[in-house]
């Protein structure tokens, strides 16, 4: 990755004078989902500044706790009670197997609850930065296996994503979820779990050979007691160790706390969420500590304050380098989400049509495969994963088979369309009046320009306007409307953003 930005002038705001439809897009693309063509002429309107004040307010929306979750969670201490009192193995058994059945089916109602939250346009940067986040503080189904924890974790973050990063890092050690999820609450006395400890300092805020592992050890020490009990966090002070502790060449009777704000004094701290955020929105390159450095510095003078390191990152000169547009393979979320936008329809509110894809293209939402989360780049892209994003946008454009749906599936469609979200594919009705209302000149521009990340040649340009004015009977020019649209959604380019 070549630029030709100093690591001072690299996080400087973009100047006011290159601001345009293509910055706006690179912008919608890469901090959203995608670039609908109202989302860029209202960044065209407000400026850039403006723009990234509204794409990332001072607090973030909140997700409504789907209905089925709350069910669970008021359930789940009569159900767990019910399992304990089993009268034989067998039965137990079943009751295990019930309650895991009732957790996926919680699981799915979640993951689709925010795919519809996340596809709105108002929502699409703070939802992707929450997405980046639950990438840094990771937790999974597989292990936890409570859907109200990670529920409450996703809300956790959400609620601090756009505050001071120590402040979320501590709610962070309270997540249920994550007391769960790296045995927090196996952590005794007098035999300190470690995994926290570690990963706090590895994953959470310094990054690998910032710490040593007497740091560790001892930082274990501070998160003793931390527990959950009727699904909320509690600290048993009977199983904290309140003696003295050295991290980071620092001695106190240290807590959790102190720990995390310790963590936070060295220097390593200013970088590690700029160069996880470079690896997320800007390039699988990892950017040189050249450029790191100076960015760093000036996040930590800030408190660490999370919306204020967002207006500096996506309103950099760096953030709009041409060597980070067409260059990032989109994740399967984004993939989805972006076609969501661009064809200007809903996620379907039952999983064969969004989860079960999503699952074959390689991502699964709220089980992601380790303590690192998702690796993405390149290995996103296999044989079997671009087999599945070929047929999700064949299924986008295919007429829905009502018949076909199962009986539950019909029940949330019905309540989809009374609520009046009911468009979850691409019909003829809408190619036809695309046909009435926009010229072939229009239609190449939508789809070359809002479609494809990358700058196309005019003979590729050329090359789709004759294949949209090659027929002239209307139902040859509305197959082509839609094989052209399906071939560029398809397209080698448009998995790029």
């Amino acid at each position: 990755m070549k630029l030709d930005l100093s690591p001072q002038e690299a996080w400087q705001p973009r100047p006011y004078s290159q601001w345009n439809e293509d910055a706006a897009r690179h912008l919608l693309r890469r901090a959203g989902w995608a670039a609908q063509p109202p989302e860029v002429a209202r960044l065209m309107t407000e400026g850039l500044k403006p723009g990234l004040e509204r794409l990332f307010p001072a607090k973030a929306g909140a997700l409504p706790k789907p209905r089925l979750i709350a069910n669970i969670e008021a359930a789940n201490p009569a159900y767990a009670q019910k399992i304990r009192n089993a009268e034989s193995r067998e039965q137990r058994q079943v009751l295990q197997r019930e309650q895991r059945e009732r957790q996926q089916q919680g699981l799915q109602d979640l993951a689709i609850k925010w795919l519809q939250f996340a596809s709105r346009p108002e929502n699409a940067a703070t939802e992707k930065w929450t997405l980046f986040l639950s990438d840094v503080y990771v937790v999974s189904q597989e292990q936890v296996n409570n859907t109200a924890y990670i529920f409450k974790h996703q809300d956790i973050i959400r609620q601090g994503c756009l505050g001071a990063a120590p402040v979320l890092t501590k709610s962070i050690s309270r997540s249920p979820a994550m007391v769960r999820y790296l045995n927090l609450q196996d952590s005794k006395k007098n035999a300190p779990n470690e995994n926290f400890a570690r990963e706090l300092f590895e994953l959470f805020v310094l990054g690998e050979g910032n710490y040593t592992e007497d740091d560790i050890k001892q930082a274990a020490r501070a998160f003793t007691g931390y527990r959950t009990q009727r699904d909320e966090f509690q600290f048993q002070s009977n199983q904290h160790d309140g003696g003295s502790k050295t991290v980071f060449g620092k001695t106190g009777a240290f807590t959790g706390d102190d720990v995390i704000d310790v963590a936070y004094e060295q220097s390593a701290a200013g970088r590690f969420i700029p160069r996880e955020m470079g690896k997320f929105y800007l390039s699988e390159d990892v950017l040189a500590d050249a450029y790191l450095a100076p960015l760093g510095d000036w996040w930590r003078s800030t408190g660490y304050d999370l919306r204020q390191l967002t207006h500096r990152f996506f309103g950099s000169r760096l953030f709009f380098h041409p060597a980070f547009r067409g260059n990032y393979i989109k994740r399967p979320t984004q993939f989805f989400l972006g076609l969501v936008q661009d064809l200007n329809i809903n996620v379907a509110p039952y999983p064969r049509h969004s989860l079960n894809t999503l699952r074959l293209m390689g991502e699964e939402p709220f089980r992601p495969p380790n303590v690192r989360g998702w690796v993405g780049g390149r290995l996103w892209i296999n044989s079997g994963t671009l087999n599945a994003r070929r047929q999700l946008v064949e299924t986008l454009f295919a007429p829905l088979n009502e018949e076909n749906l199962n009986a539950d599936e019909q029940v949330e469609l019905v309540a989809a369309r009374a609520q009046g979200v009911g468009t979850f594919t691409v019909t003829e009705e809408r190619l036809e009046k695309m046909l009435e209302t926009m010229t072939a000149d229009q239609i190449t521009a939508r789809f070359v320009d809002y479609f494809l990340p990358v700058k196309v040649s005019e003979t590729f340009r050329a090359n789709v306007h004759s294949f949209l004015t090659g027929e002239t009977e209307g139902s040859k020019r509305l197959a082509r409307l839609r094989n052209t649209a399906v071939t560029l959604l398809q397209s080698p380019e448009y998995q790029l953003c």
